[in-house]
């Protein structure tokens, strides 16, 4: 799993900047991050031409009043200890989504992290946006929340995306000053046709539920969970609702952060990062998300820029 040497945080001039700044000194604590852009996108402003004239510089004396409230705002919240850390801050104009990507590209950029507001129910179309698109993980702060890695809930299918979002959360609470531990949760189903082998449903899920046991050992066989604090969900999925069920796991035990996998970003794969991650990120209001995908697979990343 690759570390998170560039990170890449959008600041949008709000109360929540304060919260995603400490953020991303507390992953450059946890990562060992080497450089960190905070970027910050003014929308096109289409003013009248006569207004231009008699102002010309309004725009450009606009973003550099912007750049300078903003560096002071990194200044006063961002406290790392630790390596020295390049830090950038960036004031640019355009289409939000297109032009964070760009940069996002442009400097290839490990993790992305966004905060998102939840005033109005199925908000956070730039974080949806960014998440199908940029080519690298993504961290994920709603409004008032604050990175912590002391209770990480990590859904687990076994597969290669689920084993990223593994070592990555166990790399992150290892790190950690402070004690963390995580939940592994698995959410099994019984299979449609179940009846024709004479068990009952009850029983048949019990035979699922120790499959998906006997998985999770074969899954963490090869990892290095030494000194790490792993605990073991088992959740039936009774009305073919998984992400309910993860979401509502995550409440129960009260996870600090969500640590999922998602698919790489392909020439043939550019909006998609896989259906179950997709949905979690749009259910997900209130719990601190990190999207796991793998880097360097991001060709054609020009092509669907332009296609935004």
């Amino acid at each position: 799993m690759y570390k998170y040497n560039k990170i890449l945080v959008g600041l949008d001039h709000t109360e929540t900047d304060l919260d995603l700044v400490k953020a991303a000194s507390d992953v450059c604590e946890l990562s060992g991050s080497k450089v960190v852009y905070f970027v910050n996108i003014i929308k096109d402003i289409n003013l009248p031409e006569k207004l231009m004239k008699e102002f010309p510089h309004i725009l450009d004396q606009a973003i550099e009043e912007r750049k300078n409230n903003l560096q002071k705002t990194v200044t006063d919240h961002f406290k790392f200890e630790g390596a020295e850390v390049v830090v950038n801050v960036i004031v640019d104009q355009g289409q939000v989504t297109k032009t964070l990507l760009k940069h996002a590209s442009a400097e290839k950029i490990d993790l992305v992290i966004l905060g998102r507001k939840n005033e109005k129910k199925g908000g956070g179309v730039l974080v949806n946006r960014i998440a199908r698109r940029a080519g690298c993980s993504l961290l994920i702060l709603p409004k008032g929340s604050q990175f912590s890695v002391s209770s990480v809930l990590v859904p687990t299918d076994f597969s290669a995306y689920s084993r990223s979002a593994m070592e990555k959360a166990t790399m992150l609470v290892k790190k950690s000053k402070k004690p963390g531990k995580i939940i592994v949760q698995n959410v099994y189903q019984v299979p449609v046709g179940y009846h024709y082998t004479g068990k009952s449903f009850k029983e048949f899920s019990e035979i699922m539920k120790d499959h998906a046991k006997n998985d999770f050992a074969k899954f963490t066989k090869s990892m290095k969970l030494d000194g790490v604090n792993i605990e073991q969900i088992y959740t039936l999925d009774k009305d073919e609702d998984i992400i309910s069920d993860i979401y509502k796991a995550a409440k129960k035990i009260k996870a600090s952060l969500i640590v999922i996998g998602a698919k790489g970003r392909t020439a043939t794969t550019a909006l998609f990062i896989g259906s179950k991650a997709e949905k979690l990120i749009h259910v997900d209001e209130e719990i601190p998300m990190l999207v796991v995908r793998p880097k360097g697979k991001n060709a054609g990343i020009i092509e669907y820029i332009k296609e935004l």
